[in-house]
């Protein structure tokens, strides 16, 4: 698998969250998916973002992602992404707006690439992306 496959499968992911579309999310993500939220720091564990995500509890309104600032670092089996994001989101109906740094951490799985780790970083100096 290339580097354009891994941009793809983040590029997947971040559809899937504007589309509030689980059942895209659960094939995407490894089955020990771990996030680190961008606005408190706190970890939520795979069930826990599927059931965010699909219940619109948590609702992805707007991503911008700045895809010539994103680099990919690969392994046999392993692809990282590094990338930037301004993100509007919705989390029981308060909205926030998060520009951030990120890494995904990719792992081949049957001929795809899933999702095991997702770590934002509030960027506070940031210009659109």
């Amino acid at each position: 698998m290339t580097d354009k496959h891994v941009l793809d499968a983040d590029a997947a992911f971040f559809a899937a969250l504007l589309a509030a579309d689980s059942t895209a999310l659960d094939g995407l993500l490894a089955a020990d998916f771990l996030l680190v939220d961008v606005l408190a720091g706190q970890v939520v564990a795979r069930d826990m973002f599927l059931d965010l995500v699909g219940s619109r509890r948590l609702e992805f309104v707007e991503v911008l992602t700045d895809p010539g600032q994103a680099s990919v670092r690969e392994r046999p089996g392993l692809g990282v992404v590094l990338g930037r994001t301004r993100m509007t989101m919705r989390f029981d109906g308060a909205e926030v707006v998060a520009d951030s740094r990120y890494t995904h951490v990719f792992v081949a799985d049957g001929g795809a690439w899933r999702l095991l780790a997702a770590q934002g970083t509030p960027d506070t100096g940031a210009a659109n992306p």
